[in-house]
């Protein structure tokens, strides 16, 4: 089981016109992201974004509020 700060490495991406990027392939297969699935997008201004699957922040949410 990885480490809750561990992270993995997947290349980089060149942003285009429209401000989109590609994700790598490594990361949709290790991610399980496929098409149609919906991401979430968070930031942190001057620290950069993150990307979650929808469903994985939804089912997290629910763990979350059920121990509320």
């Amino acid at each position: 089981m990885k480490r809750l700060m561990e992270t993995d490495f997947y290349g980089s991406v060149v942003v285009g016109e429209r401000g989109q990027i590609a994700i790598p392939k490594e990361a949709r297969d290790e991610h399980k992201i496929k098409p149609g699935d919906k991401l979430i997008v968070m930031g942190h201004p001057g620290k950069g974004i993150f990307l979650a699957k929808a469903d994985m922040v939804k089912e997290l949410a629910k763990q979350l509020l059920k121990n509320v």
